[in-house]
């Protein structure tokens, strides 16, 4: 059996044919280059497609990881970071050109961790949870060994967590936890603590407020900056905070963190451990693991072939558990 997956980002779009067995038989990776509502979902069509007539009519299915909500019962999409795209009919306009093989979508949050519970750090878990740490923050939540999407697809939008008080108007946008530990978090961090304290030195102070970003904080922070280690020390506090929240919420075995942040961040994950501690349920956080994502950024893919891979287990069943 063959499978196609194609992983959405916010500025690429990565396809792949995998096998059912997980290895991986051609990969390719495309800019957005601007690209908004229509002609996103043309790109996606444009690599199904290609994909189907270069593998001779052999791929068995087809499964899309987007970065926002699939809704089930409509086949429409949301993604904040497609403009264009509040309810894109994505499933409609995808099966138009799948010439027959089903196609299957969900949530980049779903996708992450079954690329996980299927080659990466969480085999073999029925409860764990992956906490996708990048532009913005969501968590794929696996529980008795089914995805927890909730009422509304919307599970898993833990960026929205309340993790301090009072409520600030800078959370209205992607929440409170997205705000302050997110990778533009670490960035917008930065701006204001430099405001607040005008006469610290700061290696940031020579990179233009614009370009400012969590690579250059991290770059700061290895050479010592107090600005740098600040926003660091803050994101690691909040780090801990969301994984002790999700282990005395779900109980899991395994917390996974991942996303472009984990990465650079990954040398923390012990402070992360520690900080935790502090805040979990006391017997559940002794009992989980809290380990770094296995398959980085190709969890996507590996999701989207594995949501593929047991709709067509389950009798085609879009968005199977």
């Amino acid at each position: 059996m063959t499978l196609l997956a194609i992983d959405l980002g916010g500025t690429k779009l990565a396809a792949a044919v995998l096998s059912d067995d997980g290895a991986i038989l051609a990969e390719e990776t495309v800019l957005l280059n601007g690209r908004r509502g229509n002609g996103v979902g043309a790109l996606i069509a444009e690599q199904i497609r290609k994909n189907i007539e270069q593998h001779a009519d052999e791929i068995d299915a087809v499964g899309i990881c987007v970065p926002g909500i699939s809704r089930r019962e409509t086949g429409t999409v949301w993604a904040p970071n497609i403009p264009g795209w509040d309810d894109y009919p994505l499933l409609a306009e995808t099966e138009k050109v799948a010439e027959g093989s089903p196609v299957f979508i969900d949530s980049d949050r779903a996708c992450h961790i079954l690329g996980e519970e299927w080659k990466g750090a969480a085999q073999g878990c029925r409860n764990a949870v992956y906490l996708a740490v990048g532009t913005g923050i969501g968590a794929g939540i696996l529980a008795d060994g089914s995805i927890l999407r909730g009422a509304h697809d919307i599970a898993g939008a833990v960026g929205w967590m309340a993790l301090e008080r009072p409520f600030d108007a800078r959370y209205v946008e992607c929440g409170c936890f997205e705000t302050n530990a997110s990778g533009e978090g670490l960035a917008k961090l930065a701006r204001r603590m430099l405001a607040q304290v005008p006469h610290r030195p700061s290696v940031l102070r020579a990179v233009h407020p614009n370009e400012l970003s969590a690579g250059t904080v991290f770059e700061a922070y290895e050479a010592g900056d107090e600005t740098a280690q600040e926003v660091i020390a803050a994101a690691i506090e909040f780090w801990g905070m969301a994984a002790a929240n999700m282990v005395s919420i779900f109980d899991p075995e395994k917390v996974l963190f991942g996303g472009g942040m984990f990465g650079p961040a990954g040398r923390f994950l012990e402070q992360i451990r520690d900080e935790a501690k502090k805040w979990a349920q006391p017997i559940a956080i002794e009992r989980t693991e809290i380990v770094l994502s296995e398959l980085g950024p190709k969890a996507g893919l590996y999701g989207a072939a594995r949501m593929a891979l047991k709709a067509l287990a389950n009798g085609g069943v879009k968005n199977v558990q």
